[in-house]
């Protein structure tokens, strides 16, 4: 008798791969927080470490519940969610500018975070139960635009821009996938080139206007709204190849830099890992959100087809617009880099997205196996 024989079979099937990659990454964010707080768990490795063991455990229940649970709480979850949307919008907790989250005692909850996993359930759920040869259709189109514009309009209201704009992005490419014709995509981009510059003007408190000022032209105010980009600009080229070794990053550690331990922890990345260090955490990211595609293809259903190469698509978009912010290629948004950022609601929400991955991957492999 071997080794292997001997442990459980559903054990043996789960995406080991995947789940190690999960695993690497929550832990070398508890790492970064670590060092963020100068080599202390407290205030952000520790509560970091619990949350993430905690998300995890669910994500490992949620891979076992079947699929069609999810399927027929797609649509009440969305409904909960946009609740929760609006209770913020009247009794919700301000910070950092804008009224997002909901104060429950034990934790602060960011119910849009939570839109953006059960819009792209609600929209994949629309989309399976539309008739064959319908998707190129208005009737089509415009339930799934509103199930996209009706809670990033709330968001953006709040304001968050940032949410609004995943939120957005996860739903147009939910969109595409599904089968909407190329042609609307390039009429709605049209649509945005006109109605940017009107939403900057008219649309944006001046705080935000001046983060995509000073996205535009930095050095214009670098003791102000260009701050933040200006450090993080500094602390990415000061680690070089290979950094300046882990504890080492002195951006963070001085104050040079804020929000080091939320939306700019890639700078400390890279600081004191190095060019090395920053392309090994992308490396890590794009085999996650791989791995999810290829669940994807596998998947029987185009509920679970759609479901999952959304999820994928919207790890990614986390990753990309975190990236291209802490770099200074977008303007700053308040998008953290999931699993590596402090802040319980984006771990929660990726977290969750990932038990549904699971799930589906179960599935598949299960149908497979018959």
């Amino acid at each position: 008798m071997t080794a292997l024989s001997i442990v459980p079979a559903p054990v043996m099937r789960l995406p080991w791969g995947a789940l190690t990659l999960v695993l690497a990454l929550g832990g070398f964010g508890a790492l970064m927080l670590y060092s963020a707080a100068g080599g202390s768990m407290t205030p952000w490795a520790f509560s970091h470490s619990i949350r993430f063991g905690f998300f995890f455990c669910v994500a490992m229940v949620m891979s076992r519940i079947p699929i069609d649970w999810y399927r027929q709480a797609t649509f009440p979850a969305y409904a909960v969610t946009l609740v929760l949307i609006v209770l913020t919008e009247i009794i919700g907790h301000t910070a950092g500018g804008a009224q997002s989250w909901l104060d429950l005692g034990f934790m602060r909850l960011q119910p849009s975070e939570l839109m953006k996993l059960a819009m792209v359930l609600s929209i994949a759920r629309f989309y399976e139960m539309l008739p064959a040869g319908e998707t190129r259709k208005f009737s089509a189109i415009w339930p799934a635009g509103v199930l996209i514009m009706v809670p990033a309009g709330l968001v953006l209201i709040q304001p968050d821009l940032g949410t609004a704009v995943m939120i957005i992005a996860g739903g147009a490419t939910l969109m595409f996938l599904a089968g909407v014709p190329l042609r609307l995509f390039v009429a709605g981009g049209l649509a945005a080139a006109v109605a940017i510059p009107l939403m900057i003007n008219y649309g944006m408190q001046e705080y935000q206007q001046k983060r995509v000022l000073i996205f535009l032209d930095p050095e214009a105010d670098p003791l102000g709204a260009g701050y933040h980009i200006t450090q993080s600009k500094i602390a990415i080229g000061s680690g070089g190849l290979f950094g300046k070794g882990f504890l080492n990053g002195t951006q963070v550690h001085l104050n040079y830099l804020p929000e080091g331990h939320t939306d700019f922890v890639f700078a400390l990345v890279a600081e004191e890992f190095g060019l090395v260090g920053g392309v090994a955490l992308i490396v890590a990211f794009v085999a996650l959100c791989v791995w999810g595609i290829g669940v994807a293809m596998r998947a029987k259903t185009k509920f679970e087809r759609l479901t999952a190469a959304a999820i994928s698509a919207t790890i990614f978009f986390y990753v990309a617009i975190n990236l291209l912010m802490v770099m200074g290629l977008a303007p700053v948004t308040g998008i953290p880099l999931p699993l590596i950022s402090h802040g319980g609601s984006s771990m929660m929400t990726v977290m969750f997205a990932l038990g549904i991955l699971f799930a589906i991957d179960r599935e598949s492999r299960k149908v497979q196996r018959w």
